[in-house]
């Protein structure tokens, strides 16, 4: 019976995917100085009544490299989807052409570059977190299973997996981090 205790690994994984993928996205909404469409995902627009992604309401483009445009499928939106870009803290100023929204990225200047990679490490240290409370999660299982009778050799074993598995997902994150860091200052 003891020899059948196994642990998750594949549960632990998907978590630290997860913390991964989080990270991701919030790297993505980070301005770089360069255009990109996945720099408008945290955005929200007040459509028909709801919170809606500024995706589900218009086309957006990066027709050049300083240029995110939007094309609002709904004229009544257009006001909506401005003001929400406004408001968004992205420090984007909107110029309407119809239902068309564009959006000039402006040069960064070196202290904003340099404020945008204390945030990119404030992410990291998060998602650091995440991973490590997910590998707490999965020692303090692998407890549970000793108590049940697990043997110390498969103990062993299990803590070794899991601290594998989080030492990898940790230097995915450094390695995310020193990236991003790097396009950030890049002029």
């Amino acid at each position: 019976m003891a020899d059948d205790i196994e642990i998750d690994m594949s549960d632990l994984e998907r978590r630290m995917d997860g913390a991964m993928n989080s990270l991701r996205t919030e790297f993505a909404s980070l301005r770089t100085g360069r255009a990109s469409a996945s720099m408008l995902e945290p955005v929200q627009v007040e459509a028909y009544g709801q919170m809606t992604p500024i995706n589900q309401v218009g086309t957006i483009n990066v027709p050049e490299p300083r240029m995110v445009t939007i094309n609002v499928w709904d004229k009544s939106l257009v006001n909506k989807v401005e003001k929400a870009i406004r408001q968004s803290g992205l420090g984007i100023n909107p110029q309407m052409n119809g239902t068309i929204i564009m959006l000039p990225i402006p040069e960064l200047n070196e202290e904003r570059r340099k404020d945008l990679t204390k945030v990119a490490s404030q992410y990291a240290e998060h998602a650091r977190v995440a991973i490590r409370n997910v590998r707490r999660d999965g020692m303090d299982k692998i407890k549970k299973a000793k108590a049940d009778g697990m043997s110390e050799d498969d103990q062993k074993f299990w803590e070794d997996q899991v601290q594998e598995l989080t030492d990898t997902y940790i230097k995915n994150v450094d390695e995310a981090l020193e990236h991003k860091q790097a396009e950030i200052m890049q002029v």
